[in-house]
Order: structure tokens, then C-alpha cells, then sequence
């Protein structure tokens, strides 16, 4: 139940974070090249509040009981939660920390809602560049 929580949680970041950057770009009368760094950034700045999410998520449950922990290169700190996150959310996954116990769910739910998400974004991104990009 918790995983479900945490996912659409960030789906609703994203949801929110794309409607409202659609919005705003097209308000924007500068020029389209600003308006494409403009998306790109807020785009950025979504995925990493949806990294967050997990990362706080992580926090909680290596430092509670009874959800498992991680172990490996990782010393408790949130920082090191952070970088657990990034890593899993882009699927990368280097393997220096090592998820255990149930905490292993939500980093499998975490790496298939980070490629869905980043995909979204994808497109999201291409359907303004053709609006934006000056035609040739």
C-alpha cells in the first residue's frame, strides 16, 4: 500500500509539473530556444522532487522497523538515500547499496516508475520542440 502511495505521488508531481510548465510556455513570448531550456529545466526540476519522494521514502523505512534496509556503501545518511534514489529511478542501478527485506519492492516499483516518467517527459519534450523549433 505504501509503494502505490509513493507512486502516485509522483505521477501527480509529474502530471501537475507538465501541465503547469505547458501552461507557462505558452505565456512566454520569448524567443523558442528559451522557451525549450525553460522546459527542459522544469522538466529536471520535476523528475528530482519525484527522486526526493523515493529518497525520503527510503530514509523512513531503512531507519524503521520491519522494512528492510540498505546496506553496502550507504551510512543511514539522506544524502546517501538521495543517491540511492537517482541511481534506481534512471535505472542505472551502480550496486554499491544494496537494498534488503521488503525495501526491495520499492526500489523495483521505483525503476519502472522512473522510466515510465522519464519516457513521459521524452515526449513531452519532443511534442514542444515541434511546436517550438523553427521550421527549415
Amino acid at each position: 500500500m505504501l509503494n502505490a502511495l509513493i507512486v502516485m505521488a509522483a505521477v501527480l508531481i509529474h502530471h501537475e509539473a507538465l501541465l503547469r510548465l505547458s501552461s507557462f510556455l505558452n505565456k512566454m513570448h520569448q524567443s523558442h530556444r528559451f522557451r525549450l531550456i525553460t522546459a527542459v529545466f522544469g522538466v529536471l526540476l520535476a523528475h528530482t522532487a519525484e527522486v526526493w519522494l523515493f529518497a525520503a521514502a527510503y530514509f523512513f523505512m531503512h531507519h524503521g522497523d520491519g522494512w528492510g534496509q540498505l546496506t553496502g556503501n550507504f551510512s543511514g545518511s539522506f544524502l546517501d538515500s538521495v543517491y540511492f534514489s537517482f541511481t534506481t529511478f534512471t535505472t542505472v542501478g551502480y550496486g554499491d547499496i544494496q537494498p534488503e527485506g521488503d525495501l526491495r519492492y520499492l526500489t523495483g516499483i521505483e525503476g519502472l516508475t522512473g522510466f515510465v516518467l522519464i519516457t513521459w517527459s521524452a515526449s513531452f519534450l519532443f511534442v514542444e520542440m515541434q511546436r517550438y523549433w523553427p521550421s527549415r
